[in-house]
Order: structure tokens, then C-alpha cells, then sequence
């Protein structure tokens, strides 16, 4: 058992999917949602034991069918994709505990698919290879395609249209980078290409150089980086806000995939191609911050409100990959999963709050108040605070973190003035928004028949996402000290390749 650890972040929700198609678990509403759960929360207790393991004893390498790196398939845990790992598995059991309430009996097959969806999540931060990266985001992608016709209407069939056409276009783009970076380098393997690629020379160098631009198209694409982030305001606003808060991690895959790409393969050791993608990232980044933060201003509602902050993030941290450095990318390693779990609270309180507001909804203009304006007003002032970066929550710890980040670099000239004006537009909108909400109110108020109190299940799970700010500020040293550790694992180019290759050993 000990030995398969790091396999079972992705075959535990491969069995879970398989699971609740047959009966008698997928048989009733109710077996189907205690197996959901039950089995959500053992998958998050493996990535936890995994994540404790890699602390301990380094890297965990898995060679698939015991064929070792670079001729086999391997999976690489190490600080950094288990934690990711763990986050996604977090959001797992959050979203399948808050759609028990309902939302997962609006459709046919809502658990199988979260599980899937997980499954390709997972897969793609722990695999070492390109091209099961590829494999894996068509997992992510296939289940996500059904999630989002969940419980779906014309609007929704329109926003899921747009994003299936976009990410086959990805994908297509993505065969053919591999393509060209395979017959450059005769190797897919993460590790066994970054070593290569030092050693190429003459045509050899463009091609690769081609190959890795044509990667970075398609994780602007997955990653929603300006100007391939049209897709993601309306695809995100228009799915069932539990779909959207667990979609809140499915950027980050693009993100994570650019951490990897361009820091192991493409980095400080890649002689003519090192840094190649870095001037590129750096100003489509700044480009998705500053449309990001008008896309907050412009938000007619929170659900939409939540989608454009999901794109700051994005741009957010992409920047810090561009900068390139250890510090940078601990500061993004933090915001990651500081960003990931605020937006996915953002969208289930958006759900809440529309659901007691009658046909107003989660539009953010005055109308009939909440039912429960002090539970609701409470988890939004705490969201609110940690999203705008107030201390003393995490937003506050992650804002001084990656502005300190830029400090002594170029990069602060622009960095600076275009995320500080992010975060004023972020403070005046979320500001405007919990005004609207709870202050003021127009219309005949509704009856108690017309207003959908809060579930238990659904509080719980909310609860969970809420409490994350204030803990990951109570506990910021040692996430501080992790997030620097897995920054500093992810820089060490050697041991990356040494360890990888070696198979752990």
C-alpha cells in the first residue's frame, strides 16, 4: 500500500467514478450521495498521507507498469503537485457535500463526474510525462464538458458550446507541440526533456523553440490568459455555482502546467531556449490583470463578480512565474491556493444569496433582503476581506508576499501600479456588491415560501472554504516555510532531473 501512494490520488477517483454508475451505489439519491462523500473524503485523507510522506522522504516517483523513466510512464509527487493534489481533492469533498443538498438531482451522473473531473485534475499535477499531461487535461476536460450542461438551460448550452470549440482547438494545438517537441527531442518525459534540450543546436533550436511557444497557446488557453480568456466569465457564470467553485481549480492546471514547462524544461539550464516564454508570460500577464480588474468593475452580478476574479488570480500568478525567481514562485505557490479556495466560496454564497432574493438573485442591485442576513453577511465580509487583501487574512499575507516578491526586481515598475490598481478596483466592487446585498433593500419583502434557507449540508461546506482564510493566516509560518520549500524543490534543476530519472532512488 505504501509502496502505491502516490498512484492513488488518481485511481481512487477512477474507482469512484466507476463505482457510482453501478448499483447499489449509484442505484438511489441517497447511496449515491453518502458513497460521493465518503469516498471524497478518503481520496483527501491519501493525498494527505502522500503529502506527509513527501515531506518526510522527498519525491515520490511511481513507474507505471515498473517501466522506469524516460521509457515508461511515471508519476512525480513532490511538494508542489501534492499539495495541488490535496486542494483538488479538498474542493472534492466541499462541492459533492454542497450539491448533496439538490443541485447533484438536477442531471443525470452530477457524482460520477466530479470524480472524473477530479481524476483528471489530479493526473495532471502529478504526472511526469507531456504527453499524459495531454491525456489528462482530455479527462478534466470531457467530464467538465457534461458538468457544465448540468441542470443547464439556453445559456448554458451557448457557454459550453464556446468552451468545447475553444478547448478542441487546444487540443489539437497541443498534439502538435507535442508532436514537434518529440521529433526534436525523441523524448516526452518532463525530466529526460529538460536534460535534451541543453544539448540542442542549429534548426533543432527553433523547432523546439516552436514546439514550447505552441505549449504556451494552449495553457494561456486552459489557464484563461488574456486574450484567450473570453470563454471564462460566461462559461463560469452560467454553470451551477457547485460546478463553478470546483471549476475554480481547473485554471490553476494551466498555471501549474507553465510552472512546470517553463521553469524545469525551459528555465535556467536550457542554454539557447532558456526563458524563452518569459517575456511573453510577463505581458500577457499584466494585460490579464488590468482586464480582469475591469471585467470586476463591469460585473452585473457575483457570480460574474467571482469569474473576472478567478482571472486576476490567473494573471496574478502567472506574472510571478514570469519573474523567475525562488521567492516569486513561493508567493505564487501561496496565492494559489489562497485565490483557488476564496473565488470557490464566492460562488457558493452567490448561489445563497440568489436563492433568498426571489428573482432578483445574486444581481448586485438593491432588492429584498436575505433570509439570513447574519450568517450569509458574516462568511461574505470574511470572503470579502480575504479576496481584497485586508489583513488579517490570507489575502492580506499573500498581497505583502508577492508585492515583496517584485520588490528588488524590473519587473516592479509595471507590476506594481497595474496590481495595486487591480486591488483598489477588486475593494471598490466587492465593497459595492455586500452594499447591494445586505444594505439595501427594495420591493415587498418575501415571504418565508419564497425564500430557500440554507442547507446544513451546504453551511458545512461553505464553512469549510471560509475557514480557510483565517487559517492560512493563523498557520502562515509553517505554509510559508512549505510554499518556500516546494519553490526551492521546483528551482533545484539537478535534483529535479536526477531524481526523476533515478526513479526516486
Amino acid at each position: 500500500m505504501n509502496q502505491h501512494l502516490t498512484f492513488l490520488p488518481v485511481l481512487l477517483p477512477m474507482l469512484a467514478g466507476v463505482v457510482l454508475l453501478v448499483s447499489p451505489f449509484g442505484k438511489t439519491k441517497t447511496s449515491r450521495r453518502v458513497t460521493s462523500v465518503t469516498l471524497s473524503v478518503v481520496t483527501l485523507l491519501v493525498s494527505l498521507l502522500l503529502l506527509l510522506k513527501v515531506q518526510a522522504q522527498g519525491p515520490q516517483i511511481y513507474a507505471i507498469g515498473d517501466w522506469s523513466a524516460p521509457f515508461g510512464i511515471v508519476l512525480v509527487a513532490d511538494q508542489l503537485s501534492i499539495l495541488l493534489v490535496c486542494l483538488t481533492a479538498l474542493l472534492g469533498v466541499v462541492c459533492t457535500l454542497y450539491a448533496s443538498a439538490g443541485d447533484d438531482h438536477k442531471g443525470s451522473f452530477f457524482h460520477p463526474l466530479i470524480h472524473f473531473l477530479i481524476l483528471g485534475v489530479n493526473g495532471a499535477f502529478l504526472t511526469g510525462d507531456a504527453f499524459n499531461l495531454f491525456v489528462f487535461f482530455e479527462v478534466l476536460l470531457i467530464a467538465s464538458y457534461a458538468l457544465l450542461m448540468h441542470g443547464g438551460d439556453k445559456k448554458n448550452t451557448r457557454a459550453a458550446l464556446q468552451y468545447v470549440i475553444l478547448n478542441l482547438v487546444g487540443s489539437a494545438i497541443f498534439l502538435i507541440a507535442l508532436g514537434v517537441l518529440y521529433g526534436v527531442l525523441g523524448t516526452l518525459n518532463m525530466a529526460d526533456m529538460a536534460e535534451k534540450v541543453t544539448h540542442l543546436q542549429g534548426d533543432d533550436v527553433y523547432l523546439a523553440k516552436i514546439g514550447g511557444l505552441l505549449l504556451l497557446v494552449v495553457f494561456a488557453l486552459k489557464g484563461a490568459l488574456l486574450p484567450l480568456h473570453l470563454w471564462l466569465p460566461n462559461t463560469y457564470a452560467t454553470a451551477i455555482p457547485v460546478v463553478a467553485a470546483l471549476f475554480a481549480i481547473m485554471t490553476k492546471v494551466g498555471v501549474y502546467s507553465m510552472m512546470r514547462v517553463y521553469t524545469l524544461i525551459f528555465g535556467d539550464e536550457a542554454g539557447e531556449l532558456s526563458h524563452m516564454a518569459q517575456t511573453w508570460l510577463w505581458w500577457l500577464a499584466i494585460a490579464t490583470i488590468a482586464m480582469g480588474a475591469i471585467g470586476v468593475l463591469a460585473s452585473k452580478d457575483l457570480r460574474k463578480l467571482a469569474a473576472n476574479l478567478v482571472i486576476v488570480s490567473v494573471g496574478t500568478l502567472v506574472a510571478l512565474i514570469a519573474v523567475q525567481t525562488v521567492e516569486a514562485s513561493s508567493a505564487a505557490i501561496y496565492y494559489i491556493v489562497h485565490s483557488t479556495l476564496v473565488t470557490a466560496a464566492l460562488f457558493l454564497l452567490a448561489d445563497l444569496i440568489g436563492r433568498q432574493r426571489g428573482k432578483v438573485a445574486d444581481r448586485i442591485s438593491a432588492g429584498p433582503g436575505v433570509a439570513q442576513p447574519k450568517l450569509l453577511g458574516a462568511c461574505f465580509v470574511i470572503a470579502a476581506v480575504a479576496v481584497i487583501g485586508m489583513p488579517p487574512l490570507s489575502g492580506f499575507i499573500g498581497k505583502v508576499w508577492l508585492l515583496k516578491a517584485t520588490l528588488d526586481t524590473e519587473f516592479i515598475v509595471v507590476f506594481w501600479p497595474v496590481y495595486l490598481f487591480a486591488s483598489l478596483a477588486v475593494l471598490f466592487s466587492v465593497s459595492k456588491a455586500g452594499s447591494a446585498v445586505f444594505w439595501h433593500h427594495q420591493g415587498k419583502p418575501l415571504t418565508e415560501a419564497e425564500q430557500e434557507r440554507v442547507h446544513p449540508t451546504q453551511l458545512i461546506a461553505l464553512l469549510i472554504l471560509i475557514a480557510s482564510a483565517p487559517l492560512m493566516s493563523i498557520f502562515a509560518g509553517p505554509l510559508s516555510e512549505y510554499a518556500i520549500g516546494a519553490a526551492t524543490q521546483l528551482h533545484d534543476f539537478n535534483s529535479n532531473i536526477n531524481i526523476i530519472l533515478s526513479g526516486g532512488q
